[in-house]
């Protein structure tokens, strides 16, 4: 059944019961197989039964994809200098017609259902993978399946298949599935990243890998933590697309740790004392300076500044170490 599994990712064979009809058929896929001319052909719903037992339980789909990374770091194709790290969305087999808003499904109501999908999912909801990823409740939840997540430029429920590749060879060094969600996404960069590590020795000097890594907490792990020099562009929300005021239109003032608007205000974070002095940090590891309402109420820029709020508010990431 591995062999034939080869034989459907290798072709592009996406149907386990066209791939059973294709083995059946075809020579070149018996003798690799190892079926010969008379050998019984698995029925398709076999790989169903085994994905959900005794490969789950042995766990042997990781140790088959482990054997062949061990046969390229053994025939030298692993360079070992540079990674690069990204995720494919694979669509899930959720309807969407049966899926409820993300605020109405009750997680506590459905520990009574018998569905697989349902009670793993319950299981896992502290996993950083998955119901941990994100605070965000999502906009629709799938009944059947509420692992899989809702990607609204997709508009359908997906899973993502995360990878770590050597860059020399383009050999996939570790692999992690998640939800579609970029929390999770860099979840799993991070998982990889220890994995190899821990499984082979392997640690690079640098990786490589899109702004949807690129968060001032993950760099700041990867440079701190790891000292691997991440080749990844910056991801932040400071470029505003709407027409008003970005953040670098305020200039950062650090010797009074506050921020001066363009028309000479100042954003601070508190202003009066406190009997007990606040660190001014919040959970996400960023700091908030705010204007006042009284200064924004009469400022003339405000149509082009804070439209839709009684005042400007500006976040200041600590880990990012700048403005």
């Amino acid at each position: 059944m591995l062999r034939m599994l080869v034989v459907g990712y290798c072709m592009g064979i996406r149907s386990e019961r066209r791939l059973c009809e294709e083995v059946h058929l075809n020579l070149a896929y018996r003798w690799f197989c190892r079926l010969g001319l008379n050998g019984k052909v698995p029925d398709h719903s076999t790989f169903s039964r085994n994905r959900h037992g005794r490969f789950r339980d042995s766990d042997i789909l990781r140790h088959f994809f482990e054997s062949i990374v061990a046969r390229c770091l053994q025939e030298g194709l692993v360079g070992r200098e540079g990674f690069a790290a990204d995720a494919s969305i694979i669509a899930a087999d959720a309807n969407r017609q049966r899926s409820v808003p993300g605020d109405h499904y009750d997680a506590c109501a459905a520990k009574g259902e018998a569905v697989r999908a349902v009670q793993e999912y319950l299981a896992k909801l502290d996993d950083a993978a998955f119901g941990a990823a994100s605070e965000v409740t999502p906009k629709f939840i799938s009944s059947t399946d509420p692992a899989a997540q809702w990607t609204g430029a997709l508009t359908f429920f997906a899973y993502a298949t995360n990878y770590l590749i050597d860059t020399e060879n383009a050999i996939i060094l570790d692999v992690e599935a998640t939800r579609a969600i970029r929390q999770a996404e860099v979840g799993a960069s991070r998982t990889m990243l220890d994995r190899v590590e821990e499984r082979w020795g392997l640690k690079p000097e640098w990786i490589a890998a899109d702004s949807a890594y690129g968060s001032a907490a993950n760099l700041a792990w990867l440079v701190k933590e790891r000292q691997i020099a991440p080749h990844i562009p910056v991801f932040g929300k400071s470029q505003r697309t709407d027409g008003t005021w970005s953040r670098e239109g305020f200039t950062w003032d650090g010797e009074n740790d506050r921020y001066i608007c363009p028309e000479g205000k100042e954003l601070v974070q508190y202003r009066r004392t406190y009997a007990t002095p606040r660190t001014g940090i919040d959970k996400d590891d960023c700091r908030r300076y705010r204007a006042t309402t009284k200064d924004c109420s009469i400022c003339p820029s405000k149509p082009i500044c804070c439209p839709n709020a009684p005042a400007r508010k500006i976040s200041r990431d600590l880990e990012r170490g700048q403005p």
